[in-house]
């Protein structure tokens, strides 16, 4: 049976007036009347302002403060119990760690919303409107300039004056009159990482072949430099400046517009896309400033200059105005560098402009407190730290004392010590456990985030024993870091692809703001009780360690669940 629909015939007239039945026409003056008294917008009250602003700035200050108080309560508590020292200046240097953690807060925040999201873009829309040497040059300024505003770049000069010309005449150059030479060969060493980084992303190259082919070079490069007297002192230097490129400015900015590179290149799929980038912005400075150790010291002793103090009758020497400049010197410049090639080359206008300069206010205001923090909290702390833990196994370097310990229980605390800083500041590490997060998603499971967060920390606690056992014993470090990267380099060549990312990055996330003063201040004060020429080489030692235990634990995971640790395309 077939169901007959009734058709009816209806004028359009009909319908037109049967549709506008319901609508009102209304005077555009009488829209603008009503807009005129429309009430106005209710004011917020401070119980309004504090619902809507403390569950955001909480989450960010805690983020920050469970980075830096457990390892500052641990060098205070250590300095209190077992060594039986108070803190000295204890207001000013609490004060100094409230205004890091706060700093920080305030310069990740800006970070995030002013600068990320220019790189992201312009690592999108460059590739498909400019000449990849175009990309190349820009990757370069991109990395110079996240150099200089890295936070702990200011940690090299906080450990200038514990150096002696005598012992090191050529390293309290670099840390003084060359400085600036230093900065600029770190900061030439991430700019050309970064663009290799970029070519990377575009092409698909393997970082384990790349790893292969780039540290056995800088290990022998060491080792001769290790063989001349001038330049022994400086491979600590070198390889700690490779650990200090790797913090908060420069990895979200580089990563972020390799997130751009890799979608305009229709890479996004990869997991892995973002990986290999730090790995590389943490060799290459150590090539730098070894080269340019080799051109000062080639001029003979003629080009050694007088050490001169510090200036402080000018306001901008003083603090907090020297902290405040130092800001923007660092800040400005990045800034100048992302607006003009989104506005002049890419032809883009800048959007959400109150964001923009918003994150821009934040990233300054961050900066310089940091930098006060650093000056007055974190350096003094881990220096004051560094100069009691010898007290342990030796004679007290001021009173002498005798020491509090035999000599062997002494040494045995004090390399527990060491270790427990190293894991501790490791645990606490932020982009760590995101990286973990990241991990475990990526493997399915097979490699968790708890077990990776665990290798890693073990990793850098056994880092930083070895680098304080060689400054206490005076051991070679090029002998420690031979040692160290050819069981990297070994284990490299037995893992796959997927894992030698994992490894060789997590070392650059594991060397952040707070880290890297404390740990180097540390080295500094155990040298200049010690007496050793110089205190560098803990945080080289920490980035070798987590690669090893990475890679160890990759592959005994490998063997655990046969061999499911592989890459899933999302």
């Amino acid at each position: 049976m077939t169901d007959t629909l009734s058709e009816r015939e209806l004028r359009y007239g009909t319908y037109i007036g049967a549709i506008k039945r319901h609508k009102r026409q209304v005077a555009f003056s009488a829209i603008l009347e009503a807009e005129r008294l429309k009430p106005p917008r209710p004011r917020l009250r401070g119980v309004d302002l504090h619902r809507l602003l403390t569950p955001y700035i909480s989450v960010r200050l805690t983020e920050q403060l469970r980075a830096v108080v457990p390892l500052a309560l641990l060098l205070i508590g250590f300095q209190a119990l077992a060594l039986r020292s108070s803190l000295l200046n204890t207001e000013t240097v609490l004060l100094g760690i409230l205004a890091v953690a706060i700093g920080l807060m305030f310069f990740m925040e800006g970070v995030k919303r002013g600068l990320m999201p220019f790189a992201e873009n312009v690592g999108f829309h460059m590739p498909g409107r400019m000449h990849v040497s175009v990309l190349l040059g820009f990757s370069v300024l991109l990395g110079v300039g996240a150099t200089f505003a890295e936070p702990a770049i200011g940690a090299l000069q906080a450990a200038a004056e514990a150096i002696s010309s005598e012992r090191a005449p050529w390293l309290r150059q670099l840390l003084g009159p060359y400085v600036l030479w230093l900065v600029l060969a770190v900061a030439t060493g991430v700019g050309f990482a970064v663009s290799l980084g970029m070519l990377r992303l575009m092409f698909g190259w393997r970082l384990k072949v790349m790893v292969l082919m780039i540290v056995p070079p800088t290990l022998a490069l060491t080792v001769w430099a290790a063989q001349q007297p001038d330049l022994a002192p400086i491979i600590g230097l070198a390889w700690d400046c490779g650990a200090i490129t790797t913090g908060p400015v420069t990895v979200p900015l580089v990563l972020a517009v390799g997130v751009g590179v890799a979608a305009s290149t229709g890479r996004s799929d990869n997991p892995l896309s973002g990986f290999g980038i730090v790995t590389l912005a943490s060799l290459f400075p150590i090539v730098a400033v070894l080269a340019v150790a080799v051109y000062l010291t080639g001029q003979g002793p003629e080009a050694l200059l007088p050490i001169q103090a510090i200036a402080s009758d000018s306001w901008h020497t003083e603090s907090p105005f020297a902290e405040i400049v130092a800001a923007f010197r660092s800040i400005v410049p990045l800034l100048l560098l992302l607006v003009l090639v989104q506005v002049l080359l890419l032809r883009r206008r800048i959007r959400h402009r109150n964001v923009f300069i918003y994150g821009v206010i934040m990233a300054i205001a961050g900066m310089a407190l940091f930098n006060l923090g650093l000056t007055n909290g974190l350096v003094a702390l881990g220096q004051q730290a560094g100069v009691n833990v010898p007290w342990a196994f030796s004679p007290h370097w001021e009173t002498g004392a005798p020491a509090l310990y035999p000599f062997a229980l002494g040494i045995a605390a004090t390399l527990g010590f060491a270790f427990l800083v190293g894991f501790g500041a490791t645990v606490a590490e932020p982009a760590l456990n995101a990286m973990g997060m990241t991990v475990e998603n990526l493997t399915d499971g097979a490699f968790r985030k708890r077990m990776l967060i665990r290798a890693v920390a073990i990793g850098v606690g056994c880092g930083a024993a070895l680098g304080v056992s060689r400054i206490l014993f005076d051991l070679p470090l090029w002998v420690l870091l031979l040692v160290g990267y050819t069981l990297a380099l070994a284990l490299t060549i037995l893992s796959r692809e997927e894992l030698v990312n994992l490894a060789w990055d997590s070392a650059g996330v594991t060397t952040g703001p707070v880290t890297v003063p404390l740990l180097m201040a540390l080295g500094i004060g155990l040298g200049h009780v010690v007496e050793t020429a110089d205190g560098f080489g803990i945080l080289a030692m920490c980035s070798v360690g987590p690669i090893v235990s990475v890679l160890a634990t990759g592959l005994w995971t490998d063997i655990k669940t046969g061999r499911r640790f592989t890459r899933r395309v999302a």
